[in-house]
């Protein structure tokens, strides 16, 4: 069938509308950006989302329909993947739109932040230079299947729920700069007040580890620590 020029248009739009409609929910949004850190289960999507299993296969499924998300079986379990590192580029560009174009996002933010004793992140620049120095020493507290999928070069692993047990491991003499999935991800948030509770001079890194390797900043990946 040979397609008029608007039933051309129409139609590349139709499948382009595809794109917006699967990400065009809160869930799916963060399921994309849960993703973006590596596989995953549907029961720890699940866990992470704070959602039942039910309404993550759900959701996951309207994912791999747009064929943003990919599927892999082991054993009885089902793990997701992105379709593409395209994919988690497609999330961090809405998000820094919705930065740049929602005053929203900013307030929201800021009154987090203000019920937190507000916690300012450490500038990247500055985190990089403290760490090449040796003046700064980079906490991953995130899940551990998240930091062995890819961390940030040099990074230890230190889950939030396992903090207090690595503590005394903790030197008291450097600075401690604790990251995990993002600007909106709070772990680091809590990982850093409690630090500060226990005497630690402790900052928190607003980049990711998308975000790291984006800007072409070392990644290491399923390694053991330095």
């Amino acid at each position: 069938m040979t397609l008029s020029n608007r039933q051309y248009k129409d139609a590349i739009y139709d499948q382009l509308a595809r794109l917006g409609k699967a990400v065009a929910s809160p869930t799916r949004l963060e399921l994309v950006d849960l993703l973006c850190q590596g596989p995953r289960t549907v029961e720890s999507l699940a866990r992470q989302a704070g959602q039942s299993v039910a309404n993550t296969s759900k959701n996951l499924r309207l994912l791999h329909a747009a064929r943003l998300v990919e599927t892999a079986r082991q054993g009885t379990y089902v793990t997701y993947r992105l379709a593409g590192e395209e994919v988690c580029d497609l999330f961090r560009t809405l998000r820094k739109l919705a930065e740049l174009r929602l005053t929203e996002v900013e307030a929201i933010t800021r009154d987090f932040l203000e019920s937190r004793d507000t916690l300012e992140p450490v500038d990247r620049e500055e985190l990089i230079r403290r760490v090449h120095d040796g003046e700064a020493l980079v906490l991953d507290v995130r899940p551990r299947e998240e930091y062995e999928t890819a961390h940030i070069a040099g990074a230890l692993s230190a889950p939030l729920s396992e903090l207090k047990d690595f503590l005394s491991e903790l030197p008291q003499d450097k600075q401690i700069v604790a990251y995990c999935r993002g600007p909106y991800c709070v772990m680091s948030i809590d990982a850093v007040r409690l630090l500060r509770e226990e005497g630690f001079e402790a900052v928190r890194l607003e980049d990711g580890v998308p975000d790291w390797r984006a800007r072409g900043l070392a990644v290491e990946a399923a390694g053991a620590q330095p």
